[in-house]
Formats: C-alpha cells, structure tokens, sequence
C-alpha cells in the first residue's frame, strides 16, 4: 500500500520487481481520497501520513493465495502513438499536445478535469506483444498530464470510456478467476477497486462487491479500499504490474 498521489507507481512496481523472489506475489494499490486529488496517507501501528509505503508479509507453508484484476472499459477511437513523455508525465500524442487532444474527446467534461478523466483512461500498450494496461490522469500542470503511472514514448494508446454492466461482469470475471486458483475457498478477499468505477458505477457501485460476495461465498471474509491504482501481475503469480480502473483482487487462506 503507498501514497497515491506522490508515487508514481510504476517506479514503485519496478523497484518491488527487482528484488521479487521468483514464489513470492505482490500485489496492493495506491491510496486515493476520492475525487479530491488533494493528499493521500498511509499507516501501519500509527497515525497515516503523506509520502508513506508500506507492506505486509503473509508466509507460511499452508499459505494458498491467489489473484485477479480485470477493469471492463470499453476502448474507442484511433490507436495512436505517445511522441513526448517523461516518465509519468504525457506531452504530446501524436506530435499534438496531449491535453488538448483530451479535452477534445472529454467535451463538456473537459471543464471538471482533471477529476472527470476518471470516465474517460488511456488503454496502453508497451511492447508489440505485451499486454495492455490503463492509466488514468492523477493531476494536470503546465499544460502537461501526469498520470498514476508510466506512458513511454513510442507505446500505443487508445482512449476509453465506461459500460457499467461490463466493469461489474469484471468484478464477477475477477473473483472467478481466483476461485480457479484455489483448492479451497478462501478465508480472505482484499478488493482494491480504482475510485474511477466508484464514480462511474453511482449507486450501482455495491454491485461490484455482492458479485465478488456471491462468487466467493458468505465464508470468505472482504475487505479493501478505493484506489488511485492497482498492483497484481498481468499473468499467474509473474511481476506486479501496475493497473488503473480495475477491480483487483486478492486471496488468502490457509489450508490444512
């Protein structure tokens, strides 16, 4: 867990992967405080504050874990290519200013930004042959986009708007997928779901945690938090990826 809006997430994930023994899972989220944008805190045995990381261990040799994410949005328009960036910070998509260019698809959302650009991440992909990822506007500052993670120049991105019965069918496709992973059925799911599809979702946002609710079974104790990001690997137990706009989740239980 880590302060959402001072960390960039993908260095975090990539400092986790570098010291990651091959049988070990991470996986977690960024704090968020809604819609505000404003600071974010962390704590463990004491009073959260700003700028904090922290993690905890589970290990055991009866230890089952498992875990999915899966977001649900819907992408649409042109794939086009990020020409100017530096690092978590976006400047121009196809050798056009990127905040302009947003603001063209948002139309009269444009003017609650950067908290409407929740509605409307980026789906990006690094590699020819790599998965995608989401990754959503944390603020916006001299004219430029700082996102919750890394958009490198020459990665493809495409813009993505919101279907509620898919982002909660996601929750339902999140929780069965770590149900696949167990021999037993867990003692404990931490959902992580990005505060975009809290806003997205409105009153329907309790959906998504009584479909988890309903896969898991009432055995299965839950809990979790809304976030500005999401951390779980893309494949089985691989490295931690970071993710926004999805429902992670993750398992735990001890088997006898």
């Amino acid at each position: 867990m880590s302060d959402g809006s001072k960390v960039n997430g993908s260095q975090l994930v990539r400092g986790l992967n570098a010291s990651r023994p091959e049988e070990v899972l991470i996986s977690g989220g960024l704090a968020g405080d809604g819609d505000k944008f404003e600071k974010t805190v962390v704590g463990l045995n004491q009073v959260p504050e700003p700028n904090k990381i922290l993690a905890i261990g589970f290990y055991g040799a009866n230890l089952e874990l498992s875990h999915s994410s899966i977001g649900g949005w819907e992408s649409f328009g042109l794939e086009r290519v990020v020409t100017k960036s530096h690092d978590n910070v976006l400047y121009e998509i196809d050798n056009k200013n990127a905040l302009d260019l947003y603001k063209k698809y948002l139309g009269k959302y444009a003017e609650d930004l950067p908290a409407s650009a929740l509605l409307f991440p980026l789906s990006l992909t690094m590699h020819q042959d790599s998965l995608s990822v989401v990754r959503t506007i944390l603020s916006i500052k001299d004219n430029t986009m700082i996102f919750a993670g890394d958009l490198p120049e020459g990665s493809k991105v495409r813009f993505m708007k919101a279907n509620m019965d898919r982002l909660i069918d996601a929750a339902n496709d999140a929780a069965n997928q770590c149900l696949k992973m167990n021999t037993h059925t867990p003692k404990l799911g931490i959902i992580i779901s990005c505060v975009g599809r809290k806003i997205v979702l409105g009153d329907r946002v309790y959906e998504e945690v009584d479909i988890v609710r309903d896969v898991f079974k009432s055995s299965t104790v839950l809990t979790g938090f809304y976030s500005y990001g999401e951390l779980s690997p893309l494949s089985p137990f691989g490295n931690c990826a970071l993710h926004n706009q999805t429902i992670t989740i993750t398992t735990v239980n001890e088997i006898e």
